[in-house]
């Protein structure tokens, strides 16, 4: 793949722990030409110096992963875009996987998941997030977001808002074209479940969801989910 055709944006805050392990990860594929851009948020803990030798670049934006997300592919290099949580780790083909996508008529895609930890409702809840997006053509930000930049900038890019933002980024996409629901899955952590408890977190989350789907506001939603967490 030549140099910049892709290029894989991460959104980070206080991710010490763990954006080393995630750029590391990536290494196979920024040699080969894949760029890799880190948008920091402003963290407290040292991630964005501990990110700078293990990316192409790290760049600084406020807070917001949408703005953060935005920031990075204003400054991209690729053709097309992919979109990583920082505790999120992408098969070993993925910038190949994502090439051939685009190449056969999306304009967007993303992967399958599978989460990583001990609780044993982790496979299931995993299996729900992989039906529910095959069913809706509605991904989360979980699942490794990839785009061509000229859907990126049709859109308009990621909404600034504090919450669904990946949910409206793919109410954007779909009216552009249906998602590329690759089989292939990213490997992310279920930190968020194991330490907020899973039934708690699942409802929590279905809950937000319903709400914003009847129109509440992402600001109200967001600070009701930091409350909650």
């Amino acid at each position: 793949m030549p140099a910049h055709t892709l290029s894989l944006i991460i959104p980070v805050l206080d991710e010490a722990t763990t954006i080393g392990a995630t750029l590391a990860s990536l290494e196979p594929l920024r040699a080969r030409g894949v760029e890799v851009i880190v948008v920091d948020g402003g963290s407290r803990d040292g991630t964005a110096a501990l990110a700078a030798p293990l990316c192409s670049r790290v760049v600084e934006a406020s807070r917001g992963r949408g703005r953060q997300m935005n920031a990075g592919a204003a400054v991209a290099g690729g053709e097309s875009l992919l979109f990583l949580h920082a505790d999120t780790r992408l098969p070993a083909e993925a910038d190949r996987m994502i090439e051939a996508a685009l190449a056969g008529g999306h304009r967007w895609g993303r992967f399958a998941i599978r989460l990583e930890g001990r609780h044993p409702l982790l496979p299931v809840i995993a299996t729900a997030m992989n039906l529910r997006s095959r069913l809706t053509g509605i991904a989360t930000g979980d699942q490794a977001l990839f785009m061509t930049r000229e859907a990126f900038e049709t859109v308009g890019g990621f909404p600034d808002q504090p919450l669904m933002e990946d949910i409206a980024m793919s109410r954007r996409l779909k009216r552009l074209s249906p998602p590329a629901c690759l089989r292939e899955k990213v490997t992310s952590s279920g930190r968020r479940w194991e330490q907020n408890g899973a039934w708690a977190t699942i409802q929590l989350m279905w809950r937000l969801r319903f709400r914003y789907w009847r129109g509440a506001s992402p600001e109200k939603l967001a600070r009701e989910y930091r409350h909650v967490r």
